[in-house]
């Protein structure tokens, strides 16, 4: 086996841990090893002459070009204080009812992240702006962290989620597809952390008081608030998402449509300032040069990586997992949730994400659901103590005499809901087997009418057993089938004497993959 593409993955992953800017530690290890490989004849350094198309490439890439804008449409509805005051009308709306604050924050989460895409700018909004005040009328402290780190990482799972953009990028799957997908997932992680809220509040109301009645908000007074701090942003985000759901712009057109609607809001509510559009610009360029380093380095990396025949090697280690689809979806997700407590989303996608694609293809696992797979695992890593980056950016905003160990406590209950979550979303997006036992049912031909069951084997037998109980075996061409692929096919033949016919049952027969299921021109073939 050649060890250098393995050689080559633990030398990024040692460079990226000792601390060195992640877009120079893959194109810095690409080139090192490059340059080795050629001198003991293992890498053709003629292949790095594709370099400079791929990062044109890269660089007129118009998936990505979504990035920039969504970021921008995020970052204007924060700095102009639109979010601000989002989170104050969802609190007095709520807060009336035990329980309500919290859950009104996790609503703002939903929505902000609906606006953002950004997990750290919710994270950071809703501490400044929501702790301080669910701690001061008497909300428990562990309760009041936890929902505020589970909110803010919405932002990882909801549409329009900067995580998808550039998943949709490197998996090559459309934009839109992974939007579509991912709301209900998005819904029912934000459902559930409302509904545990709910629940505690209700069996125990000194965890999460209602608000006091001075603090609260009636009639005309509280409509008027709705209206003018609800209204605007949710206006903005249907149009946008459901300019991309419609199919009438794509992910970058309606970005853009975003960013231009997330000023004329802040212009309308007086609080676009130069200082505020300024800050804007920085933070979005600053995330934006940062994300195409990244892909630049990727580039780099992948390209040797190749030469050097790792994907080969990946290949070769993921496609033996005992297991089928399930193990390999299980080990892909436990790497890259323990990656997700050391590297930033962006490393995991740029460098782990390319290299799982042709195994996952191998074992038919849907790329648009890997992705929503991998959308949610990064998201539970985000909560995860001690490491979470959810954590970090709330520890940033919170007063020095919480204690992070109140934390680490409060997000458990959440890190379980989405870990329930993440189960079942890796239980759809496991794909039927092509294996196991099939009712099967002739519909044409000498045999037409007769019913039995039929045993698809891994090891290339199968077993036809009559409805009276006769098995006889047979063998398939090719042996064994083909495993693995979206589309195959596979002939059986075998014969024996069946009692209930008295006579030689034969059966000649050829099979397709299709659609989830394996399909004839002269039988029906039914998973029992």
């Amino acid at each position: 086996m050649n060890l250098w593409g393995p050689a080559m993955f633990i030398g990024v992953l040692v460079m990226i841990f000792s601390g060195y800017p992640v877009a120079f530690a893959l194109a810095g290890t690409a080139l090192i090893f490059a340059g080795l490989a050629s001198i003991f004849g293992q890498f053709d350094l003629v292949l790095l002459y594709a370099l400079p198309e791929r990062t044109f490439g890269t660089m007129s890439n118009q998936v990505l070009l979504a990035v920039p804008f969504f970021i921008f449409m995020g970052t204007v509805l924060e700095k102009s204080k639109l979010a601000e005051q989002l989170l104050e009308t969802i609190g007095v709306l709520f807060g009336r009812f035990r329980g309500g604050l919290a859950v009104g924050v996790i609503f703002v989460g939903a929505l902000l992240a609906a606006a953002t895409g950004v997990v750290g700018a919710s994270v950071t909004a809703m501490g400044l702006i929501s702790l301080p005040v669910m701690l001061r009328n008497g909300y428990d402290e562990k309760l009041s962290l936890g929902v505020i780190s589970a909110a803010g990482t919405l932002g990882q799972i909801i549409p329009p989620s900067i995580v998808l953009i550039v998943l949709g990028d490197q998996m090559g799957v459309p934009v839109g597809n992974l939007f579509r997908t991912a709301l209900v997932p998005g819904l029912i992680l934000t459902g559930g952390y409302a509904a545990y809220v709910a629940i505690l509040a209700f069996f125990n109301k000194e965890v999460a008081p209602a608000l006091p009645e001075h603090m609260r908000s009636t009639g005309m007074e509280l409509a008027k608030q709705v209206v003018l701090s609800l209204l605007p942003p949710l206006i903005l985000i249907v149009v946008v998402l459901g300019s991309i759901f419609a199919g009438i712009a794509t992910p970058t057109e309606a970005g853009a449509l975003g960013a231009v609607g997330a000023m004329l809001l802040a212009m309308a509510n007086r609080s676009l300032t130069m200082s505020a559009l300024r800050s804007t610009m920085e933070d979005t360029s600053r995330l934006t040069i940062m994300v195409v380093f990244l892909l630049i380095g990727s580039t780099t990396f992948a390209l040797v990586f190749r030469g050097l025949e790792g994907d080969l090697w990946i290949e070769s280690a993921l496609t033996g997992i005992p297991g089928g689809a399930l193990g390999f979806l299980i080990v892909v997700n436990l790497v890259v949730f323990v990656l997700g407590f050391f590297i930033d989303f962006f490393e995991i996608a740029f460098i782990i994400v390319p290299l799982l694609l042709v195994p996952a293809e191998f074992f038919g696992v849907d790329l648009v659901w890997l992705g929503i797979v991998f959308a949610v695992n990064i998201q539970t890593s985000f909560l995860t103590p001690p490491f979470g980056f959810s954590l970090f950016y709330l520890r940033g905003v919170t007063p020095p005499e919480i204690p992070t160990i109140s934390m680490y406590k409060g997000v458990i209950p959440f890190i379980v809901i989405q870990l329930i979550v993440l189960a079942g979303v890796i239980r759809v997006t496991v794909p039927e087997s092509r294996f196991g036992t099939f009712e099967h049912c002739f519909i044409s031909g000498p045999n037409a009418g007769t019913c039995g069951s039929l045993e698809i084997n891994q090891d290339g037998s199968v077993v036809y057993s009559t409805e009276t109980g006769t098995s006889l075996e047979g063998t398939m061409s090719p042996d064994p089938p083909p495993f693995g692929i979206t589309e195959g096919s596979f002939s059986v033949s075998l014969s024996g004497f069946s009692v209930e016919l008295a006579r030689v049952f034969q059966m000649t027969e050829s099979f397709s993959w299709k659609d989830g299921g394996w399909v004839s021109s002269v039988s029906t073939l039914s998973r029992r």
